[in-house]
């Protein structure tokens, strides 16, 4: 006569293993590109009208070959774009008195970077310079997050010479403390971070 195993046990050991597993077990979250969106329009409110000047908007177009257009000149890569963005936002072509004083607030090492070409950006802040990025529905992830990035530390790195930190320094500021909090408000005092970011073309347009 044989004899049955009792696989009670086994059930009630294999329930414990598997609420172990969900307990003990982290699913990795896709966090997607951390943009702060603009609100909503109100569809009974007529968008603002924002006059700006040609010579206020840097324009970077990437088409579906991820090849740029920056400024009207192509190019085959992003070599430079951050030191020329720099050069753009800190132009002060025409600064009215608001950006004369922020002018002469900047340290020396910023200060050498501005051109005061009049046929370039008239100062940082409302109204004055602006990175307009626009892609084609082809572009490749990879190129635009490297454009944008770019882009950004471009901001970075003059928010870090402003208050004596690099780029990557200023960029790992948490804001958790008071003394973070007074270093971030006075790295982009008067230099708000204006990226635009257009709707993308269709491909082959």
């Amino acid at each position: 006569m044989s004899q049955e195993v009792n696989a009670g046990s086994m059930a009630d050991i294999a329930f414990l293993l598997l609420i172990f597993f969900l307990v003990t077990t982290t699913i990795a979250s896709d966090k997607g590109i951390l943009n702060i969106l603009p609100p909503k329009q109100d569809p009974n409110q007529p968008p603002p009208e924002v006059e700006l000047n040609e010579r206020n908007i840097f324009n970077i177009l990437i088409n579906a070959n991820d090849q740029l257009l920056i400024e009207g000149d192509f190019r085959t890569s992003t070599e430079g774009l951050t030191e020329e963005i720099k050069k753009f936002i800190l132009n002060f072509g025409r600064p009215d008195e608001e950006g004369l004083a922020l002018y002469n607030s900047l340290p020396a090492s910023l200060r050498e970077l501005s051109e005061q070409s009049p046929t370039s950006s008239d100062y940082p802040g409302p109204g004055g310079a602006v990175v307009s990025i626009k892609t084609n529905r082809g572009t490749s992830y990879e190129v635009y997050l490297e454009v944008l990035d770019l882009v950004k530390r471009a901001y970075f790195e003059i928010y870090g010479a402003r208050v004596g930190l690099s780029a990557d320094e200023y960029r790992a500021l948490s804001g958790k403390t008071a003394a973070e909090t007074e270093l971030q408000e006075r790295g982009k005092e008067g230099i708000p971070m204006a990226i635009s970011i257009a709707e993308p073309d269709k491909i082959g347009s």
